[in-house]
């Protein structure tokens, strides 16, 4: 299933690139694809790992989480070692739904059936999945107590459960609560209405952000002024392009509408800049000003009055304060103002954080993430456990292609301890986020730990591509489904 639609990805990019007169080869040159070799010999991979049973160590190994993360983990291990007794504790039956779609769902380009996944269809062989939720660890004995009321035991863990939407904890969105991406919207959806606001980080309230945003265009094309409104909260979150992207896709869909003259578009953001990485921000300003796109820094979205239609942000700078004659320097004090915002379409991006269950738990850390070595991925204080993906404290990067690098180097180190050795693996933050600009159009954003680019391909990597859009909207989920969950890509 999943092999038939990665060959339709590539039919479908074959066919836009002969339209330039270009091969295939040559295409993903340009791009600087390093997967190019797999996708094109149909998903071999020369890696030692895959080609044979590559350690003997046994444990029994615990994955708390069985999304892309934990699914991924699993298959390479199951890929790497003789004799792998792996158990999934995992909830959710879509938990492999392929998240990064919700962007292209929310624009009209996707529609759910297109990312929606049954986490059975990719479950490695020999891997047991219990449909639970983990709700208490106890890593001084090595156990795990689940919602059934079941204790697991455990020789080494890892921590793949992602983040939790924290709807709830804006005012006049409590009855939301917490919430997840791939998992049941009605409360979403009922608290959001009819109102104009949406939001990319569920997939069900990603289809109705494209209702929300047809409405939106065809009050612009009737003549009428409209606001769109989008935040970026003051935590850290998975995609932290997406809160952009969405705005720079519903300026592309009023430009193909005829509609952009009558719809202001700004962007509210807790930062006090446009991207981590400087050359990065600095495209998107020229960007931002050519698309007479408006932004405000230092904003973070703490309340919405839905029935009134406007968006509560608490402004926040310093000012100097009382002067301090030894050290020789002013106190610097942060000032807050409640700001009112009106809109006719509010994209929301939800805080995030860690499940309770596990951010304040005995593996948790005052922040609620996981605490790992950056590097190892190993826990900072439990030999025995390892974390990755969202839910892992590792500084930048919450994506998909953070995943793909992370996953390698944590069996690595797994395999490693398991054999009674140091964990030498390391992993260099290196992220990727696809940073869709225009229908058509993306600027593909790689960087690691140094802050600054690290593109795959010497091309100017704050330039927008079509190639990059052929690898976002065709590519990356047949890669994604087909690599990744396999333990291959």
């Amino acid at each position: 299933m999943v092999k038939n639609e990665l060959e339709k990805a590539l039919e479908v990019v074959d066919s836009e690139i002969k339209k330039a007169g270009i091969s295939r080869r040559d295409a993903f040159k340009l791009a600087g694809l390093g997967t190019a070799a797999y996708l094109a010999s149909g998903g071999t991979d020369v890696s030692a790992a895959t080609q044979a049973k590559a350690s003997e160590a046994t444990g029994k190994i615990l994955i708390i989480g069985g999304g892309l993360a934990g699914i991924s983990t699993a298959a390479r291990l199951v890929n790497t070692l003789s004799n792998p007794d792996i158990t999934i504790v995992e909830p959710n039956p879509k938990s492999v739904t392929y998240q990064p779609g919700t962007t292209l769902i929310g624009a009209g380009v996707y529609t759910k059936a297109d990312v929606d996944y049954d986490t059975k269809d990719f479950l490695p062989k020999g891997v047991t999945l219990l449909k639970d939720r983990a709700v208490e660890f106890n890593p001084e004995a090595n156990k795990v107590e689940l919602a059934s009321g079941e204790t697991l035991t455990y020789d080494f863990l890892i921590v793949a459960a992602g983040v939790t939407l924290d709807f709830g904890s804006i005012k006049g969105l409590e009855e939301i609560g917490d919430a997840y991406t791939s998992e049941d919207a009605s409360k979403i959806l009922k608290v959001f209405g009819d109102s104009g606001i949406t939001s990319v980080y569920n997939v069900d309230s990603s289809v109705a952000m494209w209702e929300q945003t047809q409405k939106f265009i065809q009050k612009a094309k009737e003549g009428q002024k409209v606001k769109g409104v989008f935040t970026d909260p003051n935590t850290a979150i998975k995609c932290g392009g997406a809160p952009k992207k969405v705005m720079y896709l519903m300026n592309s869909r009023l430009n193909e509408a005829n509609a952009r003259a009558n719809a202001e578009l700004s962007f509210y953001s807790d930062s006090n800049k446009l991207f981590g990485v400087k050359e990065y921000a600095d495209a998107i300003e020229k960007q931002f000003i050519q698309r007479d796109m408006k932004w405000n820094f230092n904003h973070n979205l703490v309340g919405v009055d839905i029935t009134k239609k406007i968006a509560i942000f608490d402004k926040h700078w310093q000012e100097k304060g009382e002067y301090d004659k030894d050290l020789e320097e002013y106190e610097m004090v942060t000032k807050h103002q409640n700001v009112e915002v009106p809109f006719d379409f509010l994209h929301i991006t939800p805080p995030q954080k860690a499940p309770d269950v596990i951010g304040k738990s005995a593996i948790g850390s005052a922040k609620g993430w996981v605490p790992v070595n950056k590097e190892t991925l190993q826990h900072v204080k439990y030999k025995n456990i390892f974390s990755l993906g969202d839910i892992a404290a590792v500084p930048m990067g919450k994506t998909g292609g953070t995943v793909r690098k992370q996953y390698k180097v944590l069996v690595d180190n797994l395999i490693a301890v398991m054999e009674g050795k140091e964990p030498t693996s390391k992993f260099d933050g290196y992220t990727v986020c696809p940073l869709i600009t225009d229908i058509g159009k993306v600027m593909l954003a790689e960087f690691n730990w140094t802050a600054k680019p690290t593109p795959s391909f010497p091309l100017d990597p704050t330039q927008e591509r079509y190639i990059w859009w052929l690898l976002k909207v065709y590519l990356l989920k047949p890669m994604t489904q087909y690599g990744m969950l396999s333990g291959k890509a």
